[in-house]
């Protein structure tokens, strides 16, 4: 068969999830694509290196390609990244972003949380104040990642989810986990650990206070 440009490996991806209504669907081989479409081996593996950078497929030497399911994350932290090595005044901006995507899906997300959500809540608090506490002093950088993500986790909406996760790695990529100075960390942690207590007691608008207040306390470092 005569080789095309023409095929769009995305397209056929989409495709082939609706076909099987979102389930499991066995992507050929790119030697199987190329016979079956008409379109050379290179030029699929160009498309198949932008679908992996996206987070779209996954390919393993004895499963092949395979469909992951959906999300915004790669796009927005591969993109992100970018920007901040532009201008690290970027985080800046995305960091606002964020602030108002936690406030506004508050209530949603602390209403999906389980015990066993609010019991790791706790465990992340008490691992941090351990931290805290040591000598010397360790930064609690993961926890802080960790509580966040998790009071948020099930939210049944992919780009919020994606936001956030890219948001955490921007902290990280501007340096943030390892900001030291003792009195902020501990102060942040207060606000944690109260925040966790609210939820704990089903104080939510309580809960929810804290949180606009540990927000105006991170806003001073995120802006350093």
């Amino acid at each position: 068969m005569a080789h095309t440009e023409k095929f769009d490996l995305l397209e056929y991806l989409s495709n082939q999830n609706h076909n099987h209504n979102g389930g499991n669907c066995e992507i050929p081989s790119l030697k199987e694509l190329s016979d079956m479409q008409g379109v050379s081996i290179a030029k699929l593996r160009e498309q198949l290196s932008v679908a992996r950078s996206y987070g779209f497929v996954e390919v393993q030497p004895k499963t092949g390609i395979k469909m992951l399911p959906y999300s915004f994350a790669p796009a927005v932290k591969k993109s992100l990244s970018f920007a901040l090595s532009l201008d690290r005044t970027y985080f800046d901006d995305f960091s606002k972003l964020r602030r108002i995507i936690e406030a506004n899906f508050w209530f949603e997300a602390v209403a999906r949380l389980d015990e066993k959500d609010l019991s790791y809540l706790q465990e992340l608090v008490d691992q941090a104040w351990k931290k805290l506490e040591s000598s010397p002093p360790r930064l609690p950088h993961q926890e802080h990642r960790d509580l966040h993500l998790t009071m948020y986790g099930k939210i049944e909406n992919v780009f919020v989810l994606g936001l956030m996760e890219a948001y955490w790695d921007a902290y990280e990529e501007v340096g943030l986990n390892r900001y030291t100075e003792l009195a902020h960390l501990k102060n942040v942690w207060n606000y944690h650990r109260k925040i966790v207590d609210a939820l704990c007691r089903g104080k939510v608008d309580e809960g929810y206070r804290l949180l606009l207040e540990h927000m105006d306390l991170l806003q001073r470092i995120d802006s350093v």
